[in-house]
């Protein structure tokens, strides 16, 4: 039997993303960013309030980039979470961490995770109910060590964090259990 939780934003993992944009004076910021999605196979969206610096960076820039947070580096993504770029004007050099400018759009790539996608602007959403930010994915750099022999990303050497909104834990992603597009098949056969 199921017990009432009340309500609580129940989805579960979720990414945790970090989010980079220069501002108007080629300073990077970061942030973390849990509630993003791929959205077509080309965009993402990134459920961001209006007025945080990184929202302001990216109206600013028209690009930013998409890192996926790993256990490695753990510490520093959850300080993003917590520090402010509004507050904190030297939030990103505070880490020791280094930035790249990307050689496709006008964005930063912070170097130390191993996975990122680097986006334009597509457009802001700004609702009663909603602010996102859509952006094209127009190129993924991932280093040689999360590859396999084919040139693919594998996750289990990614180690991609997962956020927790349960407990706030973070996770890595665990054991493949099955290929999609498969398991299911054999109820099509009923």
């Amino acid at each position: 039997m199921k017990r009432d939780l009340g309500v609580l934003p129940a989805v579960y993992p979720m990414p945790v993303l970090m989010v980079a944009a220069y501002d108007k004076d080629e300073k990077v910021n970061v942030m973390n960013a849990a509630w993003g999605q791929i959205c077509d196979d080309d965009k993402i969206i990134l459920f961001i309030g209006a007025g945080k610096r990184t929202w302001l960076n990216i109206q600013e820039s028209k690009a930013f980039t998409v890192a996926l947070a790993d256990k490695a580096h753990m510490d520093v993504a959850d300080f993003w979470g917590i520090a402010s770029g509004n507050k904190m004007d030297d939030k990103f050099e505070r880490t020791g961490y280094h930035a790249v400018k990307s050689d496709t759009i006008h964005a930063p790539i912070i170097e130390e995770f191993p996975l990122v996608m680097e986006c334009e602007l597509l457009e802001f959403l700004h609702t009663d109910h909603v602010d996102g930010i859509v952006g094209r994915i127009v190129n993924v750099k991932a280093e040689e060590a999360v590859l396999d022999e084919k040139g693919k990303v594998v996750p289990e050497k990614l180690n991609a964090l997962v956020f927790d909104q349960f407990t706030n834990g973070y996770y890595t992603v665990g054991e493949k259990v099955g290929k999609a597009w498969n398991a299911g098949v054999p109820l099509m056969k009923k």
